[in-house]
């Protein structure tokens, strides 16, 4: 069985402002010339080595990435006469081009300068060489394009899982993760937990940066985790290895009493295994949770204990058939 989630958001663009703002410290990213055109759109997370396009041949030019230009770029642009160079720039931002970077905190010509400043296009320069860059750049530009959304809950790292705990308001969940952070599990993210798909089986969990290492427990009020049960019991993010829904128990409620059927959240397209315990008076809900946790390790591995009792169930039964 799967439950599917609700609330996708793909990004589709992101503005060079934000491209700037998220890679100037990281990649020691400088700003030259453009900053009144940060709202051009970045429509893919890629990039783009123009080394064709200044040469004049723009067949299938991705003029919606960023335009990254290397030393052999500069070189080349080197080489031409002032008029040739402000003609293959002219060219080429007629294309809607978002932005230029050019790599090993080389400086640009007259005419690359006056070309930009006069279309207000974006121009910055790295230290770093154009394949470390494009290393770094394409990573993150991934994470910043992924779809993201948000699901209730509270996202704990449970030896190595991370595991949303969910359930209506009031059915214990914080109480659930305050005890699993007494156990020395860590915490993740309370109440709303923002997750991204950074690939096509991993979605990544963690929560908002005001409310960071702080718990709302009923009764008691908000408290800071780090300061009570130390820093090692707070995580900035974690990938999402299970989901446990909390139900409230009622009279003919269906439990699994076998664990051979699996079941399913679809968070983001990924396919995440979900527990589903109902909630009763005495049971230890962080010792269950801590348990489906081991669980989950144990069948990353290639173990899964259900189905191999089943089949030592099966093979006794056939040789009792044959006796």
């Amino acid at each position: 069985m799967s439950i599917r989630g609700n609330s996708i958001k793909v990004v589709e663009e992101i503005s060079v402002r934000k491209f700037f703002d998220f890679f100037k410290d990281s990649i020691d990213l400088e700003l030259i010339s453009g900053s009144d055109g940060f709202d051009r759109m970045i429509l893919e997370p890629t990039i783009n080595r123009p080394a064709l396009a200044i040469t004049g041949y723009y067949k299938n030019f991705a003029s919606s990435r960023i335009q990254l230009f290397g030393a052999g770029e500069m070189a080349y642009m080197r080489d031409l006469p002032d008029d040739r160079q402000s003609a293959v720039m002219e060219e080429m931002i007629a294309h809607e081009i978002p932005c230029i970077v050019i790599s090993r905190n080389l400086a640009p010509t007259k005419p690359m300068l006056d070309a930009v400043r006069r279309h207000r296009i974006p121009l910055m320069r790295t230290r770093m060489k154009s394949k470390e860059f494009s290393a770094e750049v394409l990573v993150r530009l991934d994470r910043l394009f992924a779809p993201r959304m948000s699901l209730h809950g509270t996202l704990l790292d449970i030896k190595g899982i991370g595991t949303l705990i969910r359930g209506d308001s009031g059915i214990g969940k914080s109480e659930c993760a305050l005890a699993l952070i007494d156990h020395g599990h860590s915490l993740v993210a309370d109440d709303l937990v923002y997750c991204q798909r950074i690939s096509d089986e991993i979605v990544l969990g963690k929560g908002n940066d005001l409310n960071r290492g702080y718990m709302e427990c009923r009764g008691i009020g908000i408290i800071n985790v780090a300061e009570l049960f130390g820093i090692r019991c707070v995580r900035l993010e974690k990938s999402i290895d299970m989901i446990v829904t909390f139900v409230e128990w009622q009279p003919g409620v269906v439990e699994d009493r076998t664990g051979l059927d699996k079941n399913y959240f679809d968070v983001l397209g990924v396919q995440i295994p979900h527990f589903i315990i109902p909630v009763r008076p005495g049971r230890d809900m962080a010792r269950l949770v801590e348990v489906a946790a081991m669980v989950q390790a144990l069948r990353q591995m290639g173990h899964d204990g259900a189905k191999a009792f089943n089949d030592r169930l099966i093979a006794h039964m056939k040789s009792e058939m044959e006796k």
